[in-house]
């Protein structure tokens, strides 16, 4: 019998630490920050891109995030739209290579939107949309590297890109170009309601979400109905 609660005592050990990693780690994967929608049509013109900030740090609140549009395939007649407590400084640069559009050549463009101003605290999110004119129809991806800066002075660098088909640490938000009609193809905007301020996580994302930890629960409690099986099935046996 004491070798049984031994192996019982490991075996229920060890799913505690199965799960107490596989949790933490779908909390670390749900904090990056992203672009909505995922993808929008080669060429679309008159859409809302919305970056979802999630606040990772229970000792601090995020008060500047800093969104880095290529120029390189540059996005074209952007416009910020205002939130509430939060100032939005929006930078142009001369383009190497001028653009050509039905309303004439476009030498400049939108490089960098910094928010400042507003908090966004632990367990919160919070979106800034950004609309545009048109999407480049030259690529078939658009990265915009962004910092994330803490009240306590630590910066979070979502800049990298994704490596041999795994995922990076730190993945910068990513908007697939897909091929179709620009102006048909281009999906609803995922618009955000204004509620005038910082909200927790919710909506499709929250459900989403949900459902993906809930599987895990499900594997690890799996993992743990396999381990007593086990170990009941090594047990001796005692005469009627």
């Amino acid at each position: 019998m004491s070798v049984n609660r031994t192996v019982l005592r490991r075996a229920g050990t060890v799913v505690a630490l199965s799960a107490v990693g596989v949790l933490a780690a779908a909390g670390v994967a749900s904090a990056h920050v992203t672009v909505h929608p995922e993808s929008y049509a080669k060429g679309a013109t008159d859409g809302v891109l919305t970056f979802r900030v999630p606040n990772e740090e229970d000792g601090a609140s995020t008060s500047k995030v800093q969104v880095f549009l290529p120029t390189g395939h540059p996005v074209l007649g952007v416009l910020v739209r205002p939130r509430d407590g939060w100032t939005p400084k929006v930078t142009t640069t001369k383009l190497k290579t001028p653009v050509k559009t039905d309303d004439g050549t476009i030498t400049e463009a939108v490089s960098q939107i910094t928010w400042t101003g507003g908090k966004i605290g632990a367990g919160e999110y919070e979106d800034f949309d950004v609309a545009f004119g048109e999407l480049p129809d030259n690529t078939g991806k658009l990265t915009f590297k962004t910092l994330q800066t803490y009240s306590d002075g630590k910066v979070v660098r979502w800049i990298e890109a994704p490596s041999g088909g795994e995922e990076a640490d730190d993945p910068a938000p990513t908007l697939k170009l897909t091929e179709g009609d620009g102006e048909d193809a281009a999906p609803a905007a995922a618009k955000s309601e204004d509620t005038g301020g910082v909200k927790a996580a919710d909506g499709s994302d929250g459900t989403a979400r949900g459902l993906g930890i809930g599987g895990l629960v499900v594997g690890v409690l799996g993992l743990a109905a396999a381990a007593f099986a086990i170990v009941r099935g090594r047990s001796p046996k005692t005469d009627a």
